[in-house]
């Protein structure tokens, strides 16, 4: 029976190959979505009158890739499309992290997802943003907190009621050494903000002497360093001395850092971004197979303006080809950008959700799913929230309004935002 592929009915994967990391899957299996949710995965379902079946013989069913590293419409963006082209490349959770964030993001990018966009997304903020409006310390975290009153918001942060009631949904705050360097005083109240709101800090590790400096005033405090292995380009400092001095800081406990897919490939990066030396990535990997760093991000794609260091179509081949070369196994290659970066927001923010809903394809969890043909390295269909929003890497224009807004509170099927009338018409 023909029917239309966004029905009321529910959609069944059958025949893949489901690898699901964690919660420990790696066989041939059925996965029943209703709604938004995973309702069943089993050996084999049967259909029902009005299922919408996908038959994923030969495939392999992913949970749906979260790059905890991709800009979406920040700093120098100026267009919705890296949205687009990340689904297609199998991305359906998608953290935005420019350093050019202000407390206006979260309303910008938060109306672009209420109009329709085929992944989930969520924003850090930029460090200097953060610090540059008339809230003390104590109540930034108030505000990350949602506790800080109206008035005080209206005095000290913002006229714009719009960016009053949304400018606390961010996932994290961003610092970053190559757009502006903070005095270690406002440093230090980044890490106390971020500490006590349970917000994720992020650094741009390029400079590997600034890297060991943030560490050092760490002091125990939670830091993530963003695309780590920027570091084995050799830019600020020698290539596999950075490389080692970054691995060795992701030892510790409260040091957590993410590698850039492009750059683990043969080759070593992009040529619109950085290359890694081949000592350095030989570093990297070895950090990889030792689990050391458990995160894989995109950082971007070259078709955008704000190109970061890496491209979102090589997720899928660089995780493939970290099982095929032995460096991991398939199970916990996936976990690189599934089950790992939900374990380690759900840490981080305190917010459970991100192990519950993210990063597995349990019953219960949002259906955010990508289906892989292994052979070719590429995504064959994804679904966002179970919207199939993408099918042989091209974006299906019904699937547009399909991602939730993400933060370090429960999910946001809406922010309340893009659906705003402009004009009353009397």
């Amino acid at each position: 029976m023909k029917r239309d592929r966004n029905c009321s009915g529910r959609m069944i994967l059958k025949n893949g190959f489901v690898v699901d990391p964690a919660n420990g899957i790696e066989s041939v299996k059925d996965i029943v979505v209703e709604g938004d949710l995973i309702h069943e995965v089993c050996d084999s379902a049967a259909a029902e009158t009005g299922d919408y079946i996908i038959d994923c013989s030969g495939l392999e069913i992913w949970p749906g890739l979260i790059d905890m590293h991709l800009h979406v419409s920040d700093l120098f963006e100026i267009h919705t499309n890296t949205a687009y082209g990340a689904a297609e490349d199998g991305v359906t959770t998608a953290l935005s992290p420019g350093a050019g964030n202000t407390f206006m993001a979260p309303a910008l990018l938060g109306a672009e997802m209420d109009r329709g966009l085929p992944i989930n997304v969520g924003v850090f903020l930029g460090a200097a943003n953060i610090l540059g409006t008339r809230l003390n310390e104590n109540e930034l975290i108030e505000l990350f907190a949602g506790t800080l009153g109206q008035a005080e918001k209206e005095k000290k942060l913002s006229h714009n009621n719009i960016v009053n009631s949304t400018a606390q949904y961010a996932i994290g705050i961003k610092e970053h050494m190559g757009h502006f360097l903070l005095p270690d005083e406002k440093m230090e109240q980044l890490f106390t903000i971020t500490d006590k709101a349970n917000l994720m800090f992020t650094s741009h590790t390029q400079d590997i002497e600034h890297t060991l400096h943030l560490c050092d005033m760490a002091q125990g405090r939670n830091i993530h360093m963003g695309h780590a292995n920027a570091v084995g380009c050799g830019t600020h400092g020698e290539a596999v001395w950075s490389m080692r001095q970054m691995v060795d800081l992701c030892r510790r406990k409260e040091v957590t850092g993410e590698f850039v897919t492009t750059m683990l490939r043969e080759g070593g990066g992009s040529r619109e971004g950085l290359k890694m030396t081949e000592p350095a990535r030989q570093i990297a990997l070895e950090a990889l197979s030792e689990h050391v760093v458990k995160i894989l991000v995109s950082d971007g794609q070259n078709q955008s303006t704000m190109k970061g260091f890496g491209d979102t179509r090589d997720n899928i081949p660089c995780l493939l080809e970290l099982a095929e070369n032995k460096v991991l196994s398939k199970k916990d290659s996936v976990a690189l950008m599934t089950s790992n970066p939900a374990e380690l927001l759900a840490q981080r923010t305190r917010n459970e959700e991100w192990k519950s809903r993210y990063g597995h394809l349990g019953s219960g969890a949002y259906a955010n799913i990508t289906v892989v043909e292994p052979k070719r390295k590429y995504a064959v269909y994804v679904l966002t929230n179970g919207r199939l929003v993408s099918f042989e890497k091209r974006y299906l224009r019904s699937g547009g309004k399909a991602g939730y807004w993400v933060s370090k509170f429960q999910t946001k099927k809406s922010m309340g935002i893009g659906e705003l009338p402009m004009y009353d018409i009397k």
